[in-house]
This record gives structure tokens, sequence and C-alpha cells, in this order.
């Protein structure tokens, strides 16, 4: 497997992208939990910044021919509905396993783990109303804490303070700061900078 998980900075995609994926890689964008939000635009145009061509995914579609997958940000319950209801969330750790290059900023960086109930804090869980079931991916045993180190208008260090008191006994959490992502590979995994 060859994860890239983000936290905010995508500093680290470029690299990640020259180690995993062919040149001139496909990048397939889901942006399913973010909407057109004044963030949610940025972050895009960071990935279009990259000068690789950029696929939309719609989900209900499927997962067009791609060599990378990136999901993006937003609430976590409302991405992990979508991928659920299409039935991409058995896809996409399926091919991921298989070798497909994934990366995740914030929201797709939690859903890879084993649940997203630590997120509960962090976003707002009846924005998904019809999500029961709170099994992540589990693509890797923990669940990444993004914007641990508080310093995002959002998540303030009392809310992420708050999650690790409320979720950190029953969750593996790990927490990443807003300049770190996580690196996984089928070896193991390191904390990288990511700004």
């Amino acid at each position: 497997m060859n994860l890239l998980l983000l936290s905010l900075g995508t500093g680290a995609v470029p690299a990640f992208l020259d180690e995993t994926a062919p040149a001139h890689p496909r990048i397939g964008y889901v942006g399913a939990a973010a909407g057109d939000a004044p963030w949610a635009v940025e972050e895009r145009a960071r990935i279009d910044g990259l000068g690789h061509p950029v696929i939309d995914v719609d989900l209900a579609a499927g997962l067009p021919e791609i060599d990378v997958l990136y999901i993006a940000g937003g609430n976590t319950f409302v991405l992990l509905d979508a991928l659920r209801r299409t039935g991409q969330d058995r896809v996409v750790a399926d091919r991921v396993r298989a070798g497909l290059p994934y990366i995740g900023l914030s929201a797709g960086s939690i859903v890879t783990g084993p649940s997203v109930e630590p997120a509960t804090v962090m976003d707002d869980r009846s924005e998904a109303p019809g999500l029961t079931d709170l099994a992540g991916l589990a693509l890797i045993p923990d669940v990444v804490l993004p914007h641990a180190d508080g310093k995002l208008p959002p998540y303030p260090p009392e809310l992420i303070a708050r999650t690790v008191a409320e979720y950190g006994a029953a969750h593996r959490l790990l927490p990443l700061a807003d300049d770190q992502a996580l690196r996984v590979t089928d070896d193991g995994w390191d904390v990288i900078e990511s700004r």
C-alpha cells in the first residue's frame, strides 16, 4: 500500500507522486465532503497547481481510470456516507490494498482508519443522518487526528484535547499537526513534514 495522509499542508504530495505514480499521473479527486466552501476551492486549486491531470470523481459513477486517488477534506461523516451509499468504500479499500496510491486530507485521512467515531467532536455527525455504521476503510490501524496542533480556528487546542479525552481510550489516535503527514507503505509508516 502507498498512502499519504495529510492534515492540512500538501507539501509532501509532489514527492509522493514521484515515488508512487507514473509520469503525469491522472489524479482522481473526490470532493464529496467539502462542497464549494472557500477552503475547499483553495484545496482543489493546490492540487490543480501540481500540473497533473485532475479528474473529478463522481462516487455514484465509480472510480474512473486513474493513477492516484485524492480524497479531500470536509465533514468526515458526509464523506464516509457518500463512500458507503455508493459502495465505493469497498472499491476504494480494495484498490488501495492492490496498489492504487491514496492521498487523503483531513477527513480523507480520518476515513482510512478503523473507525471515524473520534471525528464526532470535530465534525457535525447530523449532516449524514443515514450513516449508522462508523467503521472506516481500515487501511491503517490508527485513527488520524488532523489539525492536532490546534492552530486552525475551527479546531482549537481545547477541541483537540476533548477529542483525545473522549476517544483516546477506545481508539488508537494518531495526532498530526497541520504541517505533518503520515506516509504509509507495506513496510510501515512515518510522520513526515508537509507544509
